[in-house]
């Protein structure tokens, strides 16, 4: 059996995502990835497996490549909440206003190769990607200000974070939105570290318990935020060149056998936005030629490139939108209506950075 291991950054002890052939079966499968076997898991596996094969082996080559990985044998893998654009929080957002010129953007964007973006995390089976997408976010730009990155506390965010409205869900494990981790942020004084406030919601029941004023070891902080205007392409495309990565909200409903590549998303017309990621750039594939935003995923390194994905990225002038019918369905804050969400995934529908990094 031939097997296509992707690279794993910052957990060399983990399995990563592979691409099996007709050979590679499920008992392989649950000691890879040290999975507990069972007659369901078994079905969803050998109907993974199945839609991999059948879709790698399409002529002419797809853009992109299915495998196999940690979520092959779970009906749904662990996302979040669904975004309101038009969300004002306690603090109200700045908006952006670009500084360079469209056409002077460098034409390729890794905020990996400046040594900003810490390891990619696993949220488990909690609601929390709100919480790490956020927390990955704020890491970059406190190092993009002080040239310090640390490792912050997302379980801070789940433990204490409110939600009120219910925007994106009921807050810890059951989803919430970027917009309302900044306010919360600004109002506690910052981040703990996570060695001082560690992750205890992998099992998706535990919120935890919040800390607060001597009992919260504040490390780094942010004073403000910035808004994109919604599907606005360019802005987004010109705000990731020049300020550093951004908090995104997408529809990542198939997104759990992506194994390499670049994704094409053929779901415009029913969008179900879903989970918060980190945009931290953008590039052209050298193979297929295609135009992608390169997408800081939650699931582990296991996931995809180990724990990216690449995106299609549609001309600026050029991006489709779709129709999210379902924002009550348990995701975008109470009352709200049908949204229309442009790019792939929905990737440039809300779009959100932090300002004032500094460390306390």
């Amino acid at each position: 059996m031939k097997l296509s291991i992707a690279a794993i950054i910052g957990c060399a002890s983990l399995a990563s995502a592979l691409i099996p052939d007709s050979t590679y079966n499920y008992e392989e499968y649950v000691e890879t990835f040290k999975k507990k076997a069972s007659s369901s898991s078994r079905q969803l596996f050998e109907m993974r497996l199945g839609e991999a094969l059948a879709h790698n082996s399409q002529e002419p080559k797809p853009s992109y490549l299915k495998g196999i990985n940690e979520f092959s044998d779970i009906e749904t893998p662990p996302m979040g909440r669904k975004v309101t654009p038009g969300l004002k929080g306690k603090n109200n957002a700045g908006s952006y206003k670009p500084q360079m010129a469209f056409e002077d953007l460098p034409t390729t964007v890794d905020w990996r190769d400046a040594g900003v973006v810490s390891p990619v995390k696993n949220q488990g089976g909690c609601g929390s990607c709100y919480a790490f997408a956020t927390t990955a976010t704020v890491e970059s730009h406190i190092a993009l200000s002080t040239g310090l990155l640390f490792d912050l506390s997302p379980q801070q965010v789940v433990a204490c974070a409110p939600n009120d409205d219910h925007c994106g869900g009921f807050g810890g494990c059951m989803g919430s939105i970027p917009e309302l981790v900044y306010d919360y942020l600004i109002e506690a004084g910052g981040y703990a570290e996570e060695w001082s406030f560690p992750y205890v919601s992998y099992d998706g029941q535990t919120n935890g318990t919040c800390k607060s004023g001597d009992d919260l070891l504040v490390k780094a902080g942010i004073t403000g935020y910035v808004k994109l205007e919604p599907n606005n392409a360019q802005d987004v495309m010109t705000a990731l060149a020049e300020i550093g990565p951004l908090a995104v909200n997408v529809d990542a409903s198939n997104w759990h056998n992506y194994e390499s590549g670049v994704f094409i998303y053929e779901s415009y017309d029913d969008m179900d936005l879903n989970h918060v990621v980190v945009l931290v750039g953008y590039g052209t594939d050298e193979d297929t030629g295609l135009d992608y935003w390169l997408v800081r995923n939650s699931w582990s390194p296991t996931f995809g490139e180990a724990g990216y994905i690449r995106l299609l990225r549609d001309p600026v002038d050029d991006t489709p939108c779709g129709v999210d019918n379902s924002p009550q369905d348990g995701t975008g804050c109470d009352g709200e209506g049908t949204q229309y969400p442009c790019g792939s995934c929905g990737v440039v529908f809300d779009v959100s950075y932090p300002t004032g990094a500094f460390i306390a």
